[in-house]
C-alpha cells in the first residue's frame, strides 16, 4: 500500500471518529480513521476544525500520540480546557461516527525517529506526554532499543495519561526506563517518584547510560516546559540537545 506524501495531504480533509475514551479525568484518547493513510514522523501534529451551524470555525493544534506505523489511525489526547473552544467539544459531544476536518502533517523541529539513535531522554505533563508517547511506540513498533527515558509529570496516578501502557512497554524493555513523577500522591509502585520534574530524577531516569542524552524533548505547559529543561540542562543534558514544544498559551 503506497502512502502520500505529506505535501499531498497538507489541504484540508475529512476524518472519522473511530474511538472515544477518557485517558484520565481531564484527557481524552479520540482516534481517527485515515482513508487514505497519513506518513507523518513521530513528534509530528495536525490541525482540527470545527465549524458551527453559523459557519463560525475554530481551530487548533493537536499533537499526534499514535506511531508512524499505524498511518491508517490518528490518535489524538485531548485536554479539557474549560474555556476552550474546541477541547469541551471532544470531552463533551463528539461520538464514534462524526466527522472531524483535519490537515497536516506539521512541524519539522519537534521529532524523532530510531534512525536519529540517541541516548533518548523525554520529558512531559498531561497532554504534553503525546508526541512523546508517538516517539515510544515507534521505538516500539521498530524493536528498538536506543536507551531511553521517559519523565511523565502528573497530580496523582490517575492523572497520568497511557500509565498502563508505559508500565507494559517499560516491563518487556529494560533499555525503556519510566518515572512517573507524581506532585500531589505518594508514590503507587517502583516507577513513581514524588515531587516534581528536577536534576535529581533526570539522572536517576538517566542513570547507568553511556553518556548525556543526545536528544531531549519537552512538551507541556509553558511554566512545566520552562522548568523541565532547567532540570534537563542541571541533569546534565547539553543546551544544545533540548527541544520543546509548548501548548495553552
Amino acid at each position: 500500500m503506497s502512502l502520500p506524501d505529506a505535501a499531498k495531504v497538507s489541504g484540508w480533509r475529512s476524518a472519522a471518529i473511530v474511538e472515544a475514551a477518557p485517558l484520565t479525568p481531564r484527557v481524552k484518547r479520540i482516534v481517527l480513521g485515515l482513508d487514505p493513510p497519513l506518513r507523518f514522523r513521530a513528534g509530528q501534529h495536525v490541525d482540527l476544525r470545527l465549524t458551527a451551524p453559523d459557519g463560525y470555525q475554530a481551530r487548533r493544534s493537536y499533537s499526534i500520540a499514535s506511531a508512524p506505523e499505524t498511518p491508517d489511525r490518528l490518535e489524538l489526547a485531548i485536554e479539557k480546557l474549560e474555556d476552550g473552544e474546541v477541547s469541551p467539544f471532544f470531552h463533551e459531544v463528539a461520538e464514534v461516527g462524526d466527522a472531524i476536518d483535519l490537515r497536516g502533517p506539521i512541524g519539522g523541529h519537534f521529532v524523532w525517529s530510531v534512525e536519529d539513535g540517541g541516548p533518548l531522554l523525554l520529558i512531559g505533563a498531561g497532554s504534553g506526554v503525546a508526541p512523546l508517547m508517538s516517539m515510544v511506540r515507534h521505538r516500539a513498533a521498530r524493536r528498538d532499543r536506543t536507551p531511553t527515558a521517559l519523565l511523565l509529570g502528573a497530580r496523582t496516578a490517575a492523572d497520568a495519561p497511557y500509565r498502563e501502557e508505559l508500565l507494559a512497554l517499560a516491563a518487556a524493555d529494560a533499555s525503556l526506563g519510566i518515572i512517573f513523577l507524581l506532585s500531589r500522591q505518594t508514590p503507587q509502585g517502583p516507577f513513581d517518584r514524588a515531587g516534581r520534574v528536577d536534576a535529581q530524577s533526570v539522572r536517576a531516569a538517566t542513570e547507568g547510560w553511556p553518556g548525556p542524552a543526545r536528544h531531549v524533548f519537552v512538551c507541556g505547559s509553558n511554566p512545566f516546559v520552562n522548568a523541565a529543561a532547567e532540570a534537563a540542562l542541571a541533569g546534565g543534558a547539553a543546551s544544545a540537545s533540548i527541544r520543546t514544544e509548548r501548548y495553552g498559551g
